[in-house]
């Protein structure tokens, strides 16, 4: 399984250091390619306090990579830029509104949109993990046009009745959903099951 993940110019970098990490220790992922655009370097360097795009993959996992391919964001001969090579699909986290608007509009002004855009076209799972509040018309629009399209729409929106006790266990929670909706469950993440939250409330555990 080939799986194409895109970083935007969105805040939300530590998402996407998460998802590489959990696709790169998945035995079931056998490549990512990877592509950031030029808005998410000043993210990532705001944010996670990583500069520049060399080593960037071995700054994000923080090991030298095994089975991630990095590509140039305006590299339009990029294997992924052709329906032929066999991708599973594409999870774009975070997704900003500038890139949901050119995905949404079929522009494939640069690798991540023409990416975006085969996995439409064939027909692939395409995850955009929208960033942004509150949503104007326009964004409103672009994500329903999208999802018409076939792309899923996928908020980053962090889950509570998980009882997150960091920001970690949010970010890991999140990445954990996005993964298991692309068919790529992971061990160990959190399943609500209600009686068991009952059980700890009986308990007194919060």
């Amino acid at each position: 399984m080939n799986v194409t993940v895109a970083v935007t110019g969105a805040s939300g970098a530590v998402l996407a250091k998460q998802l590489l990490r959990a696709l790169e220790a998945d035995t079931r992922v056998t490549g990512i390619d990877f592509v950031v655009s030029e808005g998410s370097l000043r993210v990532i360097a705001e944010e996670l306090h990583l500069s520049g795009r060399n080593e960037l993959l071995e700054k994000l996992l923080e090991h030298a990579p095994k089975k991630t391919r990095q590509h140039a964001e305006q590299d339009i001969g990029a294997s992924i830029a052709s329906g032929s090579y066999p991708s599973a699909g594409m999870i774009v986290l975070p997704c900003s509104m500038g890139t949901l608007g050119g995905i949404a509009n079929g522009m494939a002004g640069n690798l991540i949109e023409r990416a975006a855009d085969v996995c439409l076209k064939e027909r692939r799972p395409l995850l955009l993990c929208v960033r942004e509040t509150p949503f104007n018309k326009i964004h409103l629009r672009n994500m329903q046009l999208a999802a018409d399209a076939g792309a899923t729409i996928f908020p980053v929106i962090p889950s509570f009745y998980n009882e997150p006790a960091t920001t970690a266990d949010m970010v890991r929670s999140f990445v954990d959903r996005v993964l298991a909706h692309f068919g790529l469950p992971q061990p160990g993440a959190y399943v609500w099951n209600p009686g068991a939250q009952e059980q700890n409330r009986r308990a007194g555990k919060h």
